[in-house]
């Protein structure tokens, strides 16, 4: 770097110093000292190409990178005394941009720290001329992390970036912008000019985001790594959050579950997983050890942590502990939430299948519907909801779902709908579609109106209810025909007591008996090559758990499985009726 001092009419302020733009700067603090001392510490500033030599001057001609407001209070002192005195100037290499804007934003730095969004604007043109994070970052004596943060300014828009360097929203609400789509920016800058609403803002923002709780990876007892669903992350890097909820909560259970069977295994007498949300109060209950019956409680809060609270009983079952009486264990269901979805959604499609090809039932349960209501009758779709990727994955392959799928379409065909329509409930529309529709329903067959019937009345029957029971039974329906074991019903047993009679059941009681005490796993292993017909093993078909039969029944004693409740009330109550024939309707005719 060469030293020299220069005219000052070969001098001009560089597009590359930061503060080129802007107000004029103050001069108040500067200006006194150039005019007793003039300039010492010299500006730095490159070279310039000048088309002409400047008449009186010199030839070359400088641009200044830093030192504007020295350059500017010299001209100041000038033009107060007449006389121009050359300037000290440290000149760096011609051309270099970068290197240029290095040199003003670690001036000013020094002088005093430039706000946020002013570094941004600097540290992204450096970007553009080749500079690094990992650059920047070692010229200006800063972690990466922090250049990264200042870059992450840019993917907000330009209007935030405005209100942030007026002051007008604080730096957690920028930050928390940060996290948010284009679109959901564009809303929160509409809620900023709504008088009418409060917006939100800091933590508040962050909740409003997430349309909730927002669920920190943090929190997830599973690999994240291996996690299917979206993550997103604040652009400085520093959180990540679950997109969705309900994809979270899904493998968060599953973790939690498979924690609860390494307690049972290492011998606590029991695992309570309290209701999410519902505190761990520990003043209610007492410490005790295995031996001495204690148990294991887990805490699950609204934002996904997890507590594992080991050796405890509550303050009740300590005092019946103290007086020698014996304290009964909770029976535990014998089907898990996830496994119980399994068994509905796939009862619920069968019979579903069933209903849709059976007219003449569909039509006198509507009527039922009519009468008595339900809770799906507004009318309302049945949503089928999955609690888990893979049991969703097994309806949609399931037989009997892709045979109630061409019912379906046939009768978007029949009545002229759109044949992508998800659903016949509700896919009618138009100023006067109601009365459209009803004339068209007159043009048709009672027949071809049965059928249509049939369909809606599948759609909007409700799943996990007693009437999946008395529609199976009528409808003598054996599941063998219509459904097969898959991984995800497999995968879903996890009860030891249930596993080895599901696997008596599948491979025999002597296979069974010899492999009680492996794992779950290999005693699954060991029922899908049953199934499927490998290692060595004959293949077993037609098999249909108990759950799944019609009428139900369980594996053991413990009851809390739903199907074989259900049926066992209804069987107190109702006597079964015969299936009747059917009517024979008519081929349906697509609409003109």
């Amino acid at each position: 770097m060469e030293l020299r001092h220069i005219a000052l009419d070969a001098l001009s302020i560089s597009t590359a110093n930061m503060r080129v733009k802007g107000k004029a700067p103050d001069l108040g603090n500067i200006l006194p000292s150039v005019r007793v001392r003039g300039v010492l510490v010299p500006l730095i500033v490159r070279e310039k190409p000048c088309p002409e030599p400047v008449e009186g001057g010199s030839a070359e001609t400088f641009e200044i990178v830093a030192g504007k407001r020295r350059y500017l209070s010299a001209v100041k002192v000038a033009e107060e005394t007449g006389e121009a005195e050359p300037l000290p100037c440290a000149i760096i290499a011609a051309g270099d941009d970068a290197a240029a804007l290095e040199a003003s934003l670690i001036e000013n730095i020094a002088r005093l720290d430039p706000d946020e969004v002013t570094r941004w604007e600097t540290f992204t043109r450096l970007v553009r001329e080749s500079r690094n994070a990992e650059d920047i970052a070692a010229t200006f004596g800063l972690t990466e992390l922090q250049v990264k943060r200042t870059l992450a300014l840019g993917n907000l828009c330009p209007r935030i970036r405005s209100l942030y360097r007026r002051g007008d929203i604080d730096a957690a609400t920028m930050r928390h912008l940060t996290l948010a789509t284009k679109a959901q920016q564009q809303a929160w800058l509409a809620l900023v000019d709504d008088p009418e609403v409060r917006c939100p803002t800091g933590q508040q923002l962050k909740a409003w985001l997430f349309g909730g709780t927002s669920i920190a990876v943090s929190a997830a007892l599973f690999d994240v790594e291996n996690y299917k669903g979206a993550i997103i992350s604040d652009l400085f890097g520093d959180e990540c959050y679950f997109a969705h909820a309900d994809a979270f909560w899904t493998a968060q259970h599953a973790a939690i579950e498979a924690r609860a069977d390494t307690c049972r295994a290492d011998g606590w007498r029991e695992v309570v997983v309290m209701p999410t949300g519902e505190h761990f109060a520990s003043w209610e209950y007492e410490r005790r050890s295995k031996r001495q019956g204690g148990k294991v409680f887990v805490a699950v809060t609204s934002r996904g942590e997890v507590a594992f609270h080991e050796g405890f009983v509550t303050a009740k079952e300590a005092r019946a502990l103290a007086k020698g009486e014996l304290v009964e264990k909770p029976v535990r269901p014998e089907n898990s939430a996830p496994l119980q979805n399994y068994i509905d959604l796939h009862r619920h499609a069968v019979v579903g299948a069933q209903l849709a090809a059976s007219p003449s039932a569909a039509f006198r349960l509507a009527v039922a519907h009519m009468i008595i209501g339900s809770s799906l009758w507004h009318v309302r779709v049945e949503p089928q909801r999955a609690a888990s990727e893979a049991i969703g994955e097994s309806i949609e392959e399931a037989f009997s779902e892709a045979e109630f799928d061409a019912r379906r379409r046939a009768v978007l065909a029949v009545l002229g709908f759109d044949a992508e329509a998800p659903t016949v409930t509700g896919g009618f529309d138009g100023l006067e579609g109601l009365s459209v529709l009803f004339q068209r329903l007159l043009e048709m067959p009672d027949s071809a109106v049965f059928e249509i019937l049939a369909v809606v009345m599948a759609e909007t029957l409700e799943m996990g209810t007693s009437l999946i029971e008395t529609l199976g039974t009528y409808f003598v329906i054996d599941m063998a025909t219509h459904w097969h074991a898959d991984d995800a019903l497999i995968d879903l047993i996890r009860d030891r007591e249930v596993l080895g009679e599901v696997l008596a059941e599948i491979a025999g009681k002597d296979v069974a008996a010899s492999n009680a005490e492996i794992t779950g796993t290999a005693k699954r292993e060991i029922m899908r090559d049953c199934l499927g017909g490998r290692n060595g093993r004959a293949q077993i078909e037609a098999w249909v758990p108990r759950w799944m039969a019609f009428p139900p029944s369980a594996y053991t004693d413990r009851g809390g499985v739903g199907p074989v409740v259900r049926a066992a009330r209804l069987a107190a109550s109702v006597t079964a009726v015969a299936p009747e024939p059917e009517l024979q309707p008519e081929p349906l005719r697509k609409a003109a």
